[in-house]
């Protein structure tokens, strides 16, 4: 049994038809592997190749070169398609796009029941899935009178009711407000953390990342830096250098070292700030 639930093998992706952007829109021989109940965070700017690699990661695009293998099975297995899908739940930016039923629980329904999963067994899904979520009051509401954080819940929550044991998730919160943002981390927290998810989180916000287990930041289709949240933001020169931000926190306490106060250069949080003044 392997432990990897995701293997990107030397894989290049290329677009055809946009004539001289083509190289810049590209994955370039990316290897990466992610483990089985990971938390990988997967940084870039825009035009980074980052959503071009979540899409690789779940057959929703195949390789101009090399192999994406999730759980063992390729993507360009054609016969496989569905179990990758089913094993790799994808979470897109606009939770509008994601939504098809005018009541929740149906829309959460809707993924089982593709799968041809028995009433009985979709009814625990659904109620499952919600809980998790923390959406259960909502269950017979309308998905459009629901704020953005509530409905990119509903949308994760649809994804949670196929069982898979990974999901990607593409700028999952790029489309909320701040209490959104709020609501879907702590979602993605709870995923890994007690639903024991692998997950991978595509953002381009910094404060998102700290949370990782493991940061990979993306420039042009290449991945220019790995590490921990600490060893990456530590470098806050080499993270500004590609146009990205570090977390607040983690700036100020690089602009306090600036000014000669002796604080450690690796802070993530308010906490570990406080304690070091």
């Amino acid at each position: 049994m392997s432990e990897e639930m995701i293997k990107i093998d030397n894989v290049t992706y290329e677009y055809s038809s946009i004539g001289e952007d083509s190289q810049l829109m590209a994955v370039k021989d990316v290897s990466i592997s992610v483990k089985k109940g990971e938390y990988l965070v997967i940084l870039g700017h825009n035009g980074s190749g980052k959503s071009t690699l979540a899409k690789l990661m779940n057959g929703l695009l195949l390789p101009t070169k090399g192999n994406v293998y999730v759980n063992n099975m390729n993507t360009k297995d054609e016969s496989k398609i569905w179990n990758i899908r089913e094993t790799a739940g994808m979470v897109f930016q606009n939770p509008d796009n994601q939504i098809v039923a005018t009541i929740v629980e149906e829309d959460v329904a809707f993924g089982p029941e593709n799968q041809g999963v028995s009433p009985l067994e979709i009814r625990k899904r659904v109620d499952e899935a919600l809980r998790i979520v923390e959406m259960t009051e909502y269950k017979k509401h309308a998905p459009h009178l629901l704020s953005g954080g509530q409905k990119q819940r509903v949308a994760i929550a649809g994804i949670l009711a196929m069982e898979p044991e990974c999901i990607i998730l593409d700028e999952p919160t790029a489309m909320l407000d701040p209490t959104g943002r709020t609501e879907i981390m702590s979602t993605i927290k709870k995923l890994n953390k007690e639903e024991k998810k692998t997950i991978v989180h595509i953002t381009h916000f910094m404060d998102e990342a700290v949370e990782a287990d493991r940061i990979l930041v993306m420039e042009r289709g290449e991945i220019v830096m790995e590490g921990t949240p600490r060893h990456i933001f530590r470098q806050v020169e080499k993270v500004k250098n590609l146009g990205l931000d570090v977390p607040q926190v983690t700036e100020l306490a690089y602009e306090l070292r600036k000014e000669g106060i002796n604080i450690p250069i690796d802070i993530l949080t308010i906490e570990e700030l406080v304690k070091a003044l």
